[in-house]
């Protein structure tokens, strides 16, 4: 899948000036999601996101009502933070203090769109990036074999740099165990290796230095390296991988015994993207180049082996699905140039209007063709959609903004234009568009606390945006302190 490209796509190396583009029109209170044509002028809003998420978010991002009253006059959104601060300092709300939602909308308005201040440079092409769930590590992946961990909290020093074992082509995915202690890392091979993340061994070179145990995915029907895996996740509880890989099927493999607990032959093509719906890991989310989502609840597969949903709306293949975590809504994004937010309350028992392309075209060295950009799904089931990226050239990804900062109210996402986009859940609106790159930015990470988002892109840089700072220096430690003691004191 990725060979060709290689041959085709050169890129450039080198640091470029940043700019920051943010939209005059977004609207913190706005509904439309934004269009645009194939002529690339933008619409007025055409589509209205009236459903239960975008009361959900609302609810999650707005003030306390009483909060919202101080001073006089009527309601206005967004409150400054003055006057927040002061309706808590004289309990307005009763509470004494900020609640998730109040803190979530203080915090949501100050966006990581400062900088880049670089973190690393590489030789060769960064595949994959993110931070573990405490945000205490970051761990980027690169397709010259290298995968380093970073310990953010200890001024980005790089805690192991691992040189991965039996790599084909480049490390197509990484992840992180629940407790991090151990590091999952995929590639066009059907062997996925674990590393020992907490180590004391700084350089993990594989089966020298440290063991990189190796996990078969691949059953007796094989035979040997006859398929990729694309990506790969923990289960919350640690003790399950689940994998989507190039022979059209989803893996679950079972860590405490050793051997897959199961696969399903789940698409017609490549299964780009797949993750566990929740923490119960009971639902399975899974994407692929066949155009389809599809939700599979493993407690019914024994009996129909089937899935318990198709949802479609993507015209193009899909590259990357990121869920809620709620275990109802989920967002992917597609080759279509698009992210489509899904409900899976939504999803049809079977693919009731089949894919379909009026003409000839690949993602690989192509750009999208113009008249495909205004065609639209005849069975569209999904709950928005959000345009102003570009998907070319390899599995850009996307993601849900942190809970505990924003309430889940953006979404961002890499592109192969060399920018990383951030579009308002419910209005549809571009935010934000963070300009350094050179190359395609195929991943990228918010902090799960701070204000705070890494991009990494195939030119080779890992570089990270922030609010607090500006200019051309790194945010010093004084500004980190600062932002601590902001959420300690104040949220």
């Amino acid at each position: 899948m990725y060979a060709t490209a290689s041959a085709l796509y050169i890129d450039e190396m080198g640091y470029a000036m940043s700019r920051l583009e943010i939209d005059s029109d977004h609207c913190e209170d706005g509904n439309g999601i934004h269009e645009e044509s194939s002529s690339g002028q933008s619409k007025m809003p055409s589509t209205f996101l009236d459903n239960e998420i975008a009361q959900i978010t609302k609810l999650k991002s707005n003030p306390h009502q009483q909060l919202v009253q101080v001073g006089t006059g009527r309601p206005q959104l967004p409150v400054s933070p003055v006057k927040m601060l002061a309706g808590r300092e004289s309990n307005y709300s009763g509470r004494g203090r900020f609640s998730s939602a109040d803190r979530c909308h203080l915090l949501s308005r100050y966006l990581p769109v400062n900088g880049p201040w670089p973190i690393d440079q590489m030789s060769s092409r960064a595949y994959v990036s993110q931070f573990s769930a405490d945000g205490s590590l970051f761990i980027a992946g690169f397709q010259g074999s290298h995968i380093r961990i970073y310990n953010v909290d200890r001024g980005w020093k790089v805690q192991k740099n691992i040189l991965a074992k039996n790599l084909r082509w480049t490390i197509t995915d990484t992840c992180l165990s629940p407790d991090q202690r151990y590091l999952a890392y995929a590639s066009m091979s059907p062997i996925v290796h674990i590393v020992n993340a907490g180590s004391a061994e700084t350089e993990s070179l594989a089966n020298v230095t440290e063991i990189h145990d190796g996990l078969d995915f691949s059953s007796n029907d094989y035979g040997g390296y006859s398929f990729g895996i694309f990506c790969v996740k923990f289960s919350k509880d640690g003790r399950e991988l689940v994998a989507g890989s190039s022979d059209n099927s989803i893996y679950v493999y079972d860590l405490e015994a050793n051997k897959i607990s199961l696969r399903i032959l789940a698409h017609t093509s490549d299964v780009n993207t797949v993750c566990f719906a929740d923490e119960t890991s009971h639902l399975i989310y899974s994407g692929s180049d066949d155009s389809f989502c599809k939700v599979w609840d493993r407690r019914c597969l024994i009996a129909k082996a089937k899935p318990a949903g198709v949802l479609m709306g993507h015209l193009e293949g899909i590259t990357f699905i990121d869920t809620r975590g709620d275990g109802r809504y989920f967002i992917s994004n597609g080759k279509d140039q698009t992210i489509k937010l899904w409900d899976i309350r939504k999803m049809s028992s079977n693919v009731t209007c089949p894919g379909y392309r009026s003409y000839e075209w690949d993602y690989r060295w192509m750009d999208y063709p113009p008249q495909a950009k205004d065609l639209t799904h005849p069975c569209d089931q999904s709950v928005a959609t959000y345009r102003g990226h570009s998907v070319l050239r390899t599995l850009i990804r996307c993601y849900f903004s942190p809970a505990f900062s924003t309430g889940q109210k953006y979404i961002y996402t890499g592109s192969h234009n060399a920018c990383v986009y951030i579009y308002d859940l419910v209005s549809g609106a571009q935010v934000a568009t963070l300009k350094h790159h050179k190359s395609p930015v195929r991943d990228c990470s918010w902090h799960p606390f701070n204000t705070m988002l890494v991009s990494s892109s195939w030119d080779g840089d890992v570089v990270k945006w922030e609010f607090a700072g500006s200019g051309d220096r790194p945010a010093s430690l004084s500004k980190r302190v600062w932002t601590r003691h902001f959420y300690d004191e104040y949220i």
